[in-house]
C-alpha cells in the first residue's frame, strides 16, 4: 500500500478535517483518540509530495486546527477589544493563518530533508520539534498540542516522566506506525503496543504528600470585563471580594483572589486589603493578582499577599498585544485594541522566589503562564503547590478556558502537584497531583470554591529534567531518517 494519493483539492481538505480532528482531542470534547488519526492522514498524504506541497497541506492543517481551536481570539478582539466585526474578523484570520505557518514550515523541511526509510520515526519527531518552536518562537503559543488531550487517556502516566512533548511523540508515532502497519509493516505493532502498555507498569504517584492538609478558598467574583476598570466596577469588585471574604469560616487557612481581582493598582488596594484584614482571624492567609506600579513607573502583572504571606510574583511571560505592544512606537494608536487597558507591563524575575503563604511554598503562575511546560517545572522545583490567577473573561462564553483548564491539570500531573486555579468567571478550581479536578465552580457565577490541598514532597522526573530528554530523542528520530545518511532514492518509499 503506497502514499495516499488524492488530488490537491482533496489533498487541503483532509488536511483541513485532520486539523479539526486535532481540536475534538482537546477540552471540552475528549476525544483524545482521533489525535493519531490526524497524524496518520497527514502522513500519509504527504509520502509522495516535493516540499512545497507538503507545505500547502500542513498549511492546511493549521487552519483546520487554529480555525476552528482558537476561535476566541474573535471574542477577545471584537467584544473586549473594542474593534469593528470587519477588522476583528481580519484580524483573527491573520491570526489564524499566521499560526498555520508553523506546520507549513514544519512539513516542507521534513520533506526537504528526509528519506524514504525510517519515514514514521522521523515524522514523529519533526512534528514535535515544530511543536517546540510554536512553544518559543516570537514568544510562543504551545495552544492545542498534540499531548494536551491525553490527560485523560490511557498515556497520563508518561506525563510525570516526559511532560506534554512525550505525549505528542507518542500521539505522533502511534499515527505513524498505524500507517506503516496497514501497509504491512508488521513490526510496527511492537512498538504501537509498547508504548501504550507501559503506562500499565508505570508508578501511580512520583510524589508524596506531607500529613498536613491546608483548607483553602479561590473567590470568583464574575465582574463585567467591560465595566472593570471603571469607578464603578473598582468600587463593585472591592465590595464582591470583600464579602465573599468575609464569608469564609474561620478554618481557612489560606484565600486566593483571581488575576487583577482589584481592578487597581497595588497602592490603591493596600487600603482595601488593610481594613479587609483587619476583619479576619489572624492566622489566614489572602493572595490576590494585582497590577503593581514601582517607582520607575513601570507596571507589573503580579501576585502579592496579606495576613500570614511573605513574597511576591511578577508575571515573567507576558502576552503581546494584550500585555505588552511588539512594535510599540508603529503600532499604538492604529486601532483600539492595540490600546487595550494595561497593555504596557514589564516582565518579572525568570528565577523569583516562590511566595510563603499558611505554611505553604508556592510557585505561582499568572494565566497565560500555566500553558509553558518548563515554566512551571522551573516552579515546581521549589515550591510543594502551585497557584495559577487568571481572567479568563476575555474568552467569553467560548471553549478557551475549558482548553486552560486542561492545561493547567496537566501541569498538575507532570509536576505532581495540587494547583490552586482561581479565575475572575471560571473556571475556577482545585486539581490533584494526578491531574484530577476534585473541585470547581460553574462558569459565569459569583461564588466562593472551598477544599483542601497538602504540600506534596519530592519531584517527577519531568520536574528535574524538564523536556529536554524527549527533545533530544525527537531530533534522533527525525536525525534516523535524513536523506542523506540513506541510499534509497528520495520519493521511494520501500
Amino acid at each position: 500500500m503506497s502514499a495516499l494519493h488524492l488530488t490537491p483539492m482533496r489533498g487541503y481538505l483532509v488536511a483541513l478535517i485532520a486539523g479539526g480532528l486535532t481540536t475534538l482531542t482537546a477540552s471540552p470534547f475528549g476525544l483524545w483518540w482521533l489525535g493519531p488519526v490526524a497524524i496518520a492522514l497527514m502522513y500519509w498524504g504527504i509520502l509522495d509530495l516535493t516540499p512545497r506541497q507538503a507545505a500547502l497541506r500542513g498549511w492546511a492543517y493549521g487552519v483546520g486546527l487554529f480555525g476552528s481551536g482558537t476561535s476566541w481570539v474573535y471574542v477577545s478582539i471584537h467584544d473586549y477589544g473594542y474593534t469593528g466585526v470587519p477588522l476583528a474578523v481580519f484580524l483573527t484570520v491573520l491570526f489564524v493563518a499566521t499560526l498555520a505557518l508553523f506546520y507549513a514550515a514544519t512539513l516542507w523541511l521534513y520533506r526537504l530533508i528526509a528519506g524514504a526509510r525510517f519515514a514514521a520515526l522521523s515524522f514523529a519527531g519533526a512534528w514535535v520539534l515544530g511543536e517546540v518552536l510554536r512553544t518559543y518562537a516570537f514568544t510562543g503559543f504551545p495552544w492545542l498540542l498534540l499531548g494536551n488531550a491525553h490527560v485523560d487517556s490511557p498515556l497520563a502516566s508518561w506525563a510525570p516522566i516526559g511532560g506534554v512533548y512525550a505525549l505528542s511523540l507518542i500521539t505522533a508515532l502511534t499515527g505513524t506506525l498505524g500507517v506503516e502497519l496497514l501497509r504491512r509493516q508488521w513490526l510496527a505493532a511492537l512498538p504501537i503496543a509498547a508504548l501504550w502498555a507501559a503506562p500499565l507498569l508505570l508508578p501511580h504517584a512520583w510524589t508524596t504528600a506531607d500529613e498536613t492538609n491546608h483548607r483553602v478558598a479561590l473567590l470568583q467574583g464574575n465582574l463585567p470585563q467591560l465595566m472593570k476598570w471603571t469607578a464603578e466596577g473598582q468600587r463593585t469588585a472591592a465590595n464582591t471580594y470583600t464579602q465573599l471574604t468575609r464569608a469564609q469560616g474561620e478554618d481557612i487557612d489560606l484565600i486566593v483572589w483571581p488575576e487583577t481581582a482589584l481592578p487597581m493598582l497595588e497602592e490603591d488596594a493596600i487600603p482595601v486589603l488593610e481594613r479587609l484584614q483587619s476583619t479576619l482571624p489572624p492566622d489566614i492567609a489572602l493572595l490576590t493578582g494585582i497590577v503593581q506600579r514601582d517607582t520607575e513607573g513601570r507596571y507589573f502583572n503580579s501576585v502579592i499577599g496579606a495576613g500570614d504571606v511573605e513574597g511576591v510574583y511578577r508575571k515573567e511571560h507576558l502576552v503581546p498585544f494584550g500585555e505588552y505592544l511588539p512594535l510599540e512606537s508603529l503600532l499604538r494608536g492604529i486601532i483600539a485594541f492595540f490600546d487595550l487597558p494595561m497593555s504596557s507591563f514589564t516582565a518579572g524575575s525568570s528565577d523569583p522566589e516562590p511566595i510563603q503563604a499558611a505554611g505553604l511554598t508556592i510557585g505561582s503562575a499568572i494565566c497565560y503562564e500555566i500553558v509553558y511546560p518548563e515554566l512551571v517545572a522551573k516552579r515546581a522545583r521549589d515550591a510543594d503547590i502551585l497557584l495559577t490567577v487568571s481572567n479568563d473573561t476575555w474568552f467569553g462564553e467560548s471553549i478557551g478556558p475549558l482548553q486552560h483548564l486542561q492545561m493547567a491539570r496537566l501541569r498538575a500531573l507532570e509536576n505532581g502537584r495540587y494547583v490552586l486555579r482561581a479565575t475572575n468567571n471560571g473556571v475556577t478550581a482545585i486539581i490533584d497531583p494526578q491531574g484530577n479536578v476534585t473541585e470547581r465552580l460553574p462558569q459565569f457565577e459569583t461564588a466562593s470554591l472551598q477544599g483542601e490541598v497538602t504540600a506534596m514532597q519530592g519531584h517527577t522526573p519531568f520536574t528535574r529534567t524538564g523536556s529536554w530528554p524527549t527533545w533530544a530523542l525527537a531530533c534522533l528520530l527525525l536525525l534516523t531518517g535524513l536523506r542523506w545518511f540513506q541510499r534509497t532514492p528520495a520519493g521511494h518509499h520501500e
